[in-house]
């Protein structure tokens, strides 16, 4: 039976008419194509995503100033999660994720600005929700770290971010670090697998 006779004599695919699968065409292969996610999901999923994000490192945060701050400096040390290969601890770092640039907190606070600029206006043309996942996580972890920067000592655009994730001989990091670093990954995966940002109609 070919494709069209299936598309016929199934009320799902017959929905959108012969050869359609609700209203989507039936390619020459005989399947149906994946359909674009809508712009209005796609968006809600990267606003959620991104709110998710900075609710988690604010908390994560504000926990580490209220508690291990005074730890370590009372001299008790941080906290083993994991023996010495996971620590809790406290550090303050005015460069980028996981301590890069240390001194140029300024640069990082505008550039910061600038790729959340270009995140909403590509938002606009989203039709994938994996590539609204990745560009959430990474503009809530960015906006994240920029919160820091703007609100902490010494002042606006100068101010440190706070790091409380320590793993043996790496950089100390916190929850938009890794926010960022897993959103740039998922990225790379998706553009390995062809996934456009706009969605399967854009990559076909």
């Amino acid at each position: 039976m070919s494709a069209h006779e299936q598309a016929a004599d199934d009320p799902v695919l017959a929905a959108g008419g012969p050869g359609t699968a609700g209203g989507a065409d039936i390619g020459s292969d005989g399947h149906v194509p994946r359909r674009r996610a809508s712009r209005r999901t796609c968006l809600l999923v990267l606003i959620a995503v991104a709110l998710a994000v900075i609710a988690l490192d604010r908390l994560a945060k504000a926990w580490a100033v209220r508690t291990m701050l005074p730890r370590m400096q009372s001299g008790e040390g941080p906290i083993d999660l994991i023996g010495p290969w996971l620590r809790l601890t406290y550090t303050e770092n005015t460069g980028a994720a996981f301590s890069i640039g240390t001194g140029y907190t300024w640069i990082f606070s505008i550039f910061a600005v600038v790729v959340a600029i270009v995140i909403i206006r590509t938002s606009r043309n989203l039709g994938s929700i994996g590539w609204s996942v990745a560009l959430g996580g990474l503009l809530g972890g960015l906006l994240g770290n920029l919160i820091d920067r703007l609100t902490r000592p010494p002042g606006p655009g100068m101010g440190s971010v706070v790091d409380f994730i320590a793993f043996p001989n790496f950089p100390v990091f916190n929850v938009a670090d890794m926010c960022i670093v897993g959103s740039a990954i998922l990225m790379v995966l998706l553009s390995l697998r062809g996934i456009d940002y706009r969605g399967p109609a854009a990559s076909s």
